[in-house]
């Protein structure tokens, strides 16, 4: 064997290759057709053969029957209708916040990682000192403020308050993908600005930003029932939502104590929902995870 060749097997033996993925698994895709089954009762809330979530269509209080899968409230109201009516406002606040804060934050973390000098110190000390105040606090004084409190001026309270977040998150993922070799060839190939963050940091970021997605929806949604909780939320009477269907149920079983489903139900809907929502997101950030060992 030559020197040349004897080389050649050294540094083979110690090159870094990415480990394999481990598979999605079957409780993965369990949560995932969760998600999908809620998100298309949303959608289709409107087209589905259920009872409208504000008539009174029966007697107040009556248990789980045939004509009514999960009983009525205290008001007579279909609890199984005003879940399925409810997840267009909990999904609704969620995603819609959501989208503000990754169409804001997202592209501005992105371009700060990428240009640095300057603008990353100034757009990062901004975000960042908004970081340091609590979003919660802000979040209950603008809406004890902004009357009469509707889904839209929700959506676009908890969407601003979470672009800084949204910002640190995109911002350090795209510092990670920017420093890879691909971006500096990209750069030495005297590629423009445009292609190398379309073509070449966002795909690498996507996976990161889909995880924080999820997680972000999940704790939305959850910080929607707080507010509810807190009489912040939009009114039940005007349109449910889990959270206030869970604050109502509350209240009400003081009257009427034996209508357990009035409060079982909505949250174990919320509690599974979510936690489908931060299983999935979790599983994706380790699936796409680039780990590397020696052989």
């Amino acid at each position: 064997m030559t020197n040349n060749e004897v080389v050649i097997n050294a540094a083979e033996s110690v090159v870094e290759q990415p480990e394999k993925k481990a598979p999605i698994g079957i409780f993965t895709w369990i949560c995932v057709g969760w998600l999908a089954i809620n998100v298309l009762v949303a959608v289709l809330a409107p087209l589905l053969p259920i009872p409208d979530p504000n008539e009174m269509i029966s007697m107040p209080g009556m248990g789980m029957s045939f004509d009514h899968l999960m009983g009525t409230d205290d008001l007579g109201r279909d609890i199984f209708g005003r879940l399925a009516w409810g997840s267009r406002i909990s999904l609704g606040v969620g995603i819609g916040s959501m989208a503000i804060a990754f169409g804001v934050g997202g592209p501005l973390g992105m371009l700060a990682a990428y240009r640095r000098g300057k603008m990353d110190v100034i757009m990062s000390s901004v975000m960042f000192t908004f970081l340091a105040f609590p979003s919660i606090i802000a979040i209950i004084a603008v809406l004890s403020f902004w009357t009469p409190r509707s889904l839209g001026k929700i959506i676009i309270v908890i969407g601003i308050s979470s672009i800084p977040l949204v910002y640190r998150v995109m911002r350090a993922a795209a510092l990670s993908a920017g420093s890879k070799e691909y971006v500096t060839a990209a750069r030495v190939q005297g590629a423009r600005d445009r292609r190398i963050i379309f073509r070449e940091l966002l795909p690498n970021v996507a996976p990161t930003g889909l995880s924080f997605l999820l997680f972000g929806v999940a704790t939305v949604i959850a910080l929607e029932g707080v507010l509810a909780f807190l009489g912040l939320s939009i009114a039940p009477d005007i349109a449910p939502s889990w959270g206030n269907m869970i604050n109502d149920a509350r209240q009400s079983l003081n009257n009427v104590p034996q209508n357990w489903p009035l409060i079982i139900f909505p949250s174990a809907i919320l509690c599974l929902f979510i936690l489908a929502l931060n299983f999935v997101g979790d599983r994706l950030r380790s699936y796409f995870d680039v780990t590397e060992v020696k052989l």
